[in-house]
């Protein structure tokens, strides 16, 4: 790997689209969410009028907040289990369904990517790195992707010869 990338903060140039608070709509299981947080976290809630509620908050960042506080009984049976698969799923869509973006993630290379939360807090150190510590999951499945999209794009111009 050449060097590591990070990332955190939606308005950050010029890797802010990797945050899941990024303003970009996707389209995730015949939805249209207005960010991969809310497609993400719409997966989270066990009951409809649970999820209703969650989708109403006013930001990504308060639904994000909001969707953290959910009692463990709102909570869909298994997540713990298929969050990193949902959240995988949703990050191809975005990363797929927007070029900019797409090429904004296949332009770091080979480079690790590391979500870099400001507050340590377990789910920050599950989904990013904290004062040196952490799974850096959204990282992970970000540099995944990436390398599926590179795979796709060396196919394609393997077979256009």
């Amino acid at each position: 790997m050449n060097g590591e990338i990070g990332f955190y903060r939606a308005n950050e140039k010029p890797y802010g689209g990797f945050s899941n608070l990024f303003r970009r709509e996707i389209e995730f299981e015949g939805v249209i969410y207005p960010t991969a947080e809310h497609a993400y976290q719409a997966g989270k809630a066990r009951r409809p009028e649970v999820r209703e509620w969650l989708m109403s908050a006013p930001s990504p960042a308060l639904l994000s907040m909001a969707a953290h506080g959910l009692y463990h009984w709102d909570i869909a049976p298994g997540w713990s289990k298929t969050k990193f698969e949902r959240m995988r799923a949703i990050l191809w869509e975005k990363f797929t369904q927007h070029q900019d973006l797409n090429e904004l993630l296949l332009s770091t290379g080979d480079n690790r990517l590391v979500e870099l939360p400001r507050t340590d807090n377990p789910t920050n150190r599950l989904w990013g790195i904290v004062n040196g510590r952490g799974k850096n999951m959204l990282g992970i499945l970000l540099m995944d992707v990436r390398e599926e999209l590179q795979l796709q794009k060396r196919t394609r111009n393997i077979a256009a010869r």
